[in-house]
Order: C-alpha cells, then sequence, then structure tokens
C-alpha cells in the first residue's frame, strides 16, 4: 500500500521545523516579556465542552472521536433509519478534538479557579483540528499560537495585546495591517435595522465579506430571509463607513450610532482603545474596520485581525474580548481578552517571501571528518569538548570517502568541518574549515572550544 496522510495535513521535515521553531520562539519571547504564562490542554475535549460556542458553522466543522466498546451500543440506529443523521453521529462520539484554544482555556479557568490569580494571562501554542476544505493557506489540522487574560475588563489589556501583534510582526520582519472593530457596534447596527434578534445572522454574513465581496453578503443575507429595508441598511453602513484612521471612522460612527446605546458604548471602547495606542510607538498600520465581525459567536467587545500587507492570505492573526465565556463552564462574569497568531499562514507568508534565507537551519555547528580508526578516536575525544561546553557537534559515524561526507555537511548546512588527519594528531591540533568561506584554520587542541564560543 501506498503511504499517504490525511487531507489536510503535512509532515515537517527539519527545516521546516526549525523555521516553524523560529516563529514559534519569537512570539514566546514577546509573550513572556508581556507577563504571559504558558499553559497546555488535552487534544481531545468532551463534545459538551466544545458544542454550541463556534456558532452553527463552527459545530460543523468539529471532528468527532468515535466511542469505543460498550459505548458503540448506545448508538441510535433508529436516528440512523430515520435519516436524522446528526443525531446518530451524536450518538456515537461523545469527544473531539478541539476546534481553537479560547474554549479549552475558559474550561481550564473554570476548574481551576480556586487555584489561579487574577488576572490571570496564559500563552498556549498547540495544534488544533477543524473539518475545513484544505485550500492554500486552510488546513485541517494547523497550530495556534494564543494569548489570553482573564479577570479583568480594563482596556489596557486590548491595547497591549495590539502591541504584541505589531511587535512580534516586525521581530518576524513581516509587513502588517492590524484592523480593529468592536462587536458591540455591530451589535447597535442589528438594532438600529430592527433586527437585534437576528444579530448572529447578520455577523456571520459580514463575516464573509471578505471572500464573497458586497453583493455576497446581500445575498447571504437574504438567504437568512432577512428583510430587504434591513439588507440595504446593512449594505449602506458597511461601505459608507470607511474612513482612514481610527478618530475618522469613530467620528463617522458617531452619526451613525446615535439611535443604539450599545453601539454608543462600543464607540466609547474603541476611543479609550484609540486613547491608549496613540501612546505606543507602532511599527504596523493600524485601522478601525466596521466589516470586521470575528465569526465566532462568543466576542462581545473588541475584535482583532491581522492581515499581510505583502502576501495574498487570509488573517494570519486575530482575537477579541469575551465578557462571559467561562460562564458557560459554571464561572460566570468573568471577562476575557486575547488574541492568535496563525503559525501556518504566516509560516507560508514568509516562504513565500524567502524570509527564512538569513535564518540558520542547522542546529550542528561543527562534524568531525572520520578518516580512519585512529582520526574518529582523536575526534571523539575533541567532540566531547565540544558538547561539554554546549556546542551542537557531531562526528560523521563510517569512515566513507571525504567527498561524501563534505556532501552530508553541505546538506544539513553545517558551517564549519574539523579535520583530525594524521598530522593534526601528531601536533595535537584540528584543522576547522569554514563552509561557507572555504577558508582553513588549524588551533590547537585547547584552542577548540573557544573557537566557537
Amino acid at each position: 500500500m501506498k503511504p499517504s496522510i490525511p487531507k489536510g495535513t503535512r509532515d515537517f521535515g527539519p527545516e521546516q521545523v526549525l523555521r516553524r521553531n523560529f516563529i514559534t520562539d519569537t512570539i514566546k519571547r514577546v509573550y513572556q516579556q508581556f507577563g504571559y504564562q504558558p499553559l497546555e490542554t488535552p487534544a481531545m475535549e468532551n463534545l459538551s465542552t466544545l458544542t454550541g460556542k463556534y456558532g452553527e458553522e463552527g459545530d460543523q466543522l468539529l471532528f468527532r472521536v468515535m466511542n469505543q466498546g460498550q459505548k458503540v451500543k448506545k448508538a441510535d440506529i433508529k436516528a440512523l433509519e430515520e435519516g436524522r443523521l446528526g443525531s446518530f453521529v451524536s450518538s456515537l462520539a461523545d469527544r473531539g478534538l478541539r476546534y481553537d484554544l479560547t474554549i479549552p482555556f475558559a474550561r481550564y479557568v473554570a476548574m481551576n479557579r480556586g487555584t489561579l490569580t487574577f488576572p490571570f494571562k496564559r500563552y498556549q501554542i498547540q495544534a488544533v483540528w477543524r473539518g475545513d476544505r484544505p485550500q492554500k493557506g486552510r488546513y485541517r489540522e494547523f497550530y495556534q499560537c494564543d494569548a489570553d487574560v482573564v479577570g479583568s475588563n480594563s482596556l489596557i489589556n486590548e491595547a497591549e495585546l495590539i502591541q504584541i501583534f505589531d511587535r512580534v510582526f516586525a521581530d518576524l520582519g513581516l509587513e502588517v495591517t492590524i484592523k480593529v472593530n468592536n462587536r458591540k457596534i455591530l451589535a447597535g447596527l442589528a438594532e438600529i435595522v430592527g433586527l437585534s434578534d437576528r444579530f448572529i445572522d447578520i455577523t456571520i454574513a459580514i463575516d464573509k465579506l471578505d471572500k464573497v465581496g458586497i453583493e455576497g453578503v446581500k445575498k447571504e443575507l437574504q438567504q437568512r430571509a432577512l428583510a430587504e429595508e434591513a439588507i440595504a441598511d446593512i449594505i449602506d453602513f458597511l461601505v459608507v463607513v470607511d474612513a482612514g484612521s481610527i478618530d475618522e471612522a469613530i467620528l463617522a460612527l458617531e452619526d451613525r450610532m446615535c439611535n443604539s446605546e450599545i453601539g454608543q458604548k462600543g464607540i466609547d471602547e474603541l476611543k479609550q482603545l484609540a486613547g491608549y495606542l496613540k501612546k505606543i510607538d507602532l511599527t504596523n498600520k493600524i485601522e478601525l474596520d466596521v466589516t470586521l465581525a470575528r465569526g465566532l459567536n462568543y466576542y462581545t467587545g473588541c475584535i482583532f485581525e491581522v492581515v499581510s500587507n505583502q502576501v495574498k492570505m487570509g488573517s494570519i492573526g486575530g482575537g477579541g474580548r469575551y465578557d462571559d465565556l467561562t460562564g458557560t463552564f459554571g464561572l460566570p462574569n468573568v471577562s476575557g481578552v486575547g488574541i492568535s497568531f496563525g503559525l501556518d499562514r504566516i509560516y507560508d507568508c514568509m516562504d513565500e517571501l524567502k524570509a527564512f534565507d538569513d535564518i540558520s537551519t542547522s542546529l550542528t555547528k561543527a562534524l568531525f571528518v572520520n578518516f580512519d580508526d585512529d582520526s574518529a578516536a582523536y575526534a571523539f575525544e575533541l567532540l566531547q569538548t565540544l558538547r561539554k561546553n554546549n556546542i551542537a557537534a557531531e562526528i560523521y559515524p563510517d569512515n566513507a570517502k571525504l567527498k561524501k561526507q563534505m556532501k552530508y555537511a553541505n546538506a544539513k548546512n553545517i558551517p564549519f568541518v574539523l579535520f583530525t588527519g594524521d598530522t593534526e594528531r601528531t601536533s595535537n591540533t584540528v584543522t576547522v574549515k569554514d563552509m561557507n568561506t572555504g577558508e582553513q584554520s588549524t588551533l590547537a587542541k585547547a584552542e577548540i572550544a573557544s573557537f566557537f564560543t
């Protein structure tokens, strides 16, 4: 049988892993500078934890884990016979792979409330799974790099999370636009058009704007049976409120939201956030985008999305405020806000821009050539000296032809090759070749560690 892997998943070779580690190490470093602590949660969660948190489309994309043993006997065969496939599938599974990292985090906070110090700030970098149709920049298994703070209503948190976005992408050498909106403004829009009870329908449609365009959003709203007059007002709002700076956009919004209390509250929060951002020296562009909706139902306040200015790609980061996510797990009135970096899309952007060219993809700094048994014995002794000094080094295990050993060094991008032939052993030295420049130098045994440090 020809080996294969499931669609929407990928293997990562050594070079790819090292490059991905470069991205995650950059993100971790910035997270830690802002006081966030690491956390990990299981790949599987109970379906009761996951379902009902991501909206109707999100629930459909959950990967369910089939029950085993005696539990299989409880499958609802009658539902299958009656064509109720959703009920039948649910009876076969009571666990699922995590869809994101935020819901498991909320569950963790609720379960460990007695041992946590609030505000609690955590970061988490793990895989998530979604049953999407695989395409460029969209995978069924991918990694998220999250940071969340719960137990604080302060908009200082939002400002710092935007600053984290800005600093990480600057450190990675990517030019991005950080888009900001507030779900309360969208709730205000629903209120103004007299459809507060259809808020989720409206946000789901608006969230597809970048994929289907304004006409596509209009068609989506029509399919959801909204009144034509309301649809016209929504489309007009999305088109008209499009100003340059955040301050200009807020002024335009104030005229539109004058008859909505919740919309005005959203504007007040944006004003406060804008005030904090003025005190930060940001590298990347920040813009207010009223068409930004974020498809997940649990967002209630400020929301964010990051797009590349250099590569045509979907969002490479996002997040927002959620007021009572832990309430679904028995811990009410604990507000939180968080962001997530899309590791896989960031990698694809950097790869397309050849941004990895200056990043070393070799862990090994030095390779000892193996000429014969005596050479290997001498090299093996020197190898211990390097490793004791925390210098990554290896010896070619077989006394193969020199050409083959040099090819090995080149293939692994090892920067230095060390020779320990008869001349070197006699004089207690080692010859070092710089593989980038071709230059060679001879070192005494006592000098070998200092050469690499």
